[in-house]
């Protein structure tokens, strides 16, 4: 707004009369009235969560995801991971996997799907909050977004978020342990002998176990 300093002077430029004050109160208490119904409302939430704080510190952890948004996920997800065998099984319940489409031989960019509003909204806010952090979940993210599209970063981005909390409330006493931003990096040059491995597999049906030459 630096370059607009001088309009913005002009549209300040007026006078204040008492009719301007009665209707700026009456905003004031409005605001007033909400920030009291907020912090009540809190508070009730706080005392509700109260029994899976330890949870909440869990999934506090994972990079954009803060106190409010674990609550969320406690929220909509539960802690007992028992009711899925898998992290791939929330994903696919939460709808954060997206699926294939082929026709005519050809493989279509799929969709995940409509899941639960409130986890994607959530998972969406901490995908946002973790491509402004130096981990490995921002840097996922921009990898991505640089191939496919900011939209389909933040999906990726919430997959790995839910895996992770998976991980994390199937173990009370698990933490949240970064990779770090250059994981991606690390693990480059590994990629295609990883690639030739799958590929010698594919062809022989045997498993293949690469052993460091000896002198």
């Amino acid at each position: 707004m630096r370059g607009k300093k001088s309009v913005l002077q002009e549209a300040l430029t007026g006078h204040f009369r008492d009719h301007h004050g009665y209707l700026l109160h009456k905003m004031l208490d409005r605001a007033d009235t909400l920030t009291t119904q907020i912090e009540a409302l809190t508070g009730r939430i706080d005392e509700a969560i109260a029994p899976f704080a330890a949870q909440v510190a869990q999934l506090d952890e994972i990079p954009g995801v803060g106190k409010t948004g674990a609550q969320e996920l406690i929220a909509e997800i539960g802690t007992d991971m028992a009711r899925f065998p898998t992290a791939g099984h929330l994903v696919s319940w939460a709808k954060y996997a997206p699926r294939a489409r082929q026709s005519a031989a050809k493989s279509k960019p799929g969709t995940t799907g409509k899941g639960n509003p409130w986890i994607a909204g959530t998972l969406g806010e901490a995908g946002i909050g973790a491509a402004r952090t130096k981990t490995f979940l921002g840097s996922r993210y921009h990898r991505l977004t640089r191939r496919r599209g900011k939209p389909r970063a933040l999906v990726a981005v919430g997959n790995s978020i839910l895996v992770i909390a998976w991980h994390l409330l199937s173990d009370p006493d698990a933490h949240f342990t970064d990779l770090g931003p250059g994981w991606h990096d690390r693990l480059a040059p590994l990629r295609p002998k990883r690639q030739l491995v799958a590929e010698l597999e594919r062809l022989s049906g045997k498993k293949v176990l690469l052993q460091e030459a000896t002198a």
